[in-house]
């Protein structure tokens, strides 16, 4: 058995696609329209993944974008994507710069966690083990829900 992708589904694909690729860091690797279903299916891979996920061997994230709309509430039932990163004070300064709310801070060094537009909860894990703890982070509150 081996892992391919995670789905979720998206109600603007343009604003779901400038959050994970140009926010977020990810990269488009394949894409897919189907004009019979009425769907469009957006592939992507965190940058470290790009190269074996364009040659199938990396999970992906898949973006379902269903041409007619449909609304998906918040998508608590679907759980979250889990990303390692290099810096989790660095990615959570950069996302927080733009716009995106840092629902659970990393006061550990090491877990937050972030939702996407449509609302799908994403946890970041610090690569390695927690960094020490920091400000602002240490005494930030949560806020929201994830």
């Amino acid at each position: 058995m081996r892992y391919l992708h995670t789905m979720v589904r998206v109600s603007d694909l343009d604003a779901s696609l400038d959050f994970y690729s140009r926010v977020f860091g990810m990269k488009e690797v394949r894409r897919t329209e189907n004009e019979k279903g009425r769907y469009t299916l957006v592939f992507l891979a965190a940058p470290g993944d790009e190269a074996s996920a364009r040659a199938g061997a990396a999970p992906c994230l898949e973006l379902t974008y269903n041409w007619d709309p449909e609304a998906y509430g918040e998508g608590r039932n679907f759980g979250h994507l889990a990303f390692e990163v290099d810096d989790i004070y660095e990615t959570c300064a950069r996302l927080q710069a733009e716009g995106v709310t840092i629902n659970r801070p990393p006061r550990d060094g090491y877990m937050a966690f972030i939702r996407s537009p449509d609302k799908i909860s994403i946890e970041l894990l610090q690569k390695g083990g927690a960094l020490a703890p920091a400000e602002p982070w240490a005494s930030m509150p949560n806020t929201g829900h994830w």
